[in-house]
């Protein structure tokens, strides 16, 4: 395949679909601790945020930390987020480093969860991310294949020290460890 012809079939469009979707703010949290809080409940594994761990975790940062929700009559209905985690090229005579963007954490409820992240691809590509990844916890496998992400190369095994736990299935877990 050209360059040209993979540049085509990999572009995202310049601007997001979703009416209402805009950048969080530090006081959206208490609406998105309560959004996280029951999506993530239905996860056998995952973390209980507070609302000051919201604000510290999800409050956008440039190059840390970027995090969207949809308000619609001034309610926060959905949120989706992603982080930075840049990583060094070595030996490339023309680029020095890799801007990778990582999925996080993902609450859709009145639009459809690959709506959401296909925005959050437009935001990403905005921000100049070369790359973004998405593992294939929670319920990241029913956008993974529509919106062309490819399928990595290792496992991912969450180690919970001593703790004895059941095999659980990646659509079970709630946890994105960093």
């Amino acid at each position: 395949m050209t360059m040209a012809r993979t540049i085509k079939l990999y572009s995202v469009p310049s601007e997001p679909k979703i009416q209402g979707i805009r950048e969080m703010v530090k006081s959206d949290a208490k609406q998105v601790q309560a959004l996280l809080a029951e999506y993530l409940k239905q996860h056998k594994v995952f973390i209980e945020f507070d609302v000051e761990e919201v604000e510290h975790w999800f409050t956008p940062r440039k190059d840390v930390i970027y995090s969207y929700v949809v308000e619609k009559d001034g309610k926060v209905t959905d949120f989706c987020s992603f982080y930075n985690l840049p990583s060094t090229v070595i030996g490339h005579p023309q680029y020095n480093h890799l801007k990778a963007a990582y999925c996080f954490y993902n609450v859709a409820n009145t639009v459809p969860l690959k709506d959401l992240m296909n925005d959050a691809l437009i935001f990403a590509n905005r921000e100049k991310f070369d790359v973004f990844n998405a593992l294939d916890i929670m319920q990241n496998a029913t956008f993974l294949k529509e919106l062309k992400f490819g399928i990595g190369d290792g496992n991912l095994h969450y180690y919970f020290y001593n703790f004895q736990m059941p095999t659980i299935k990646p659509n079970e877990i709630g946890i994105v460890l960093l």
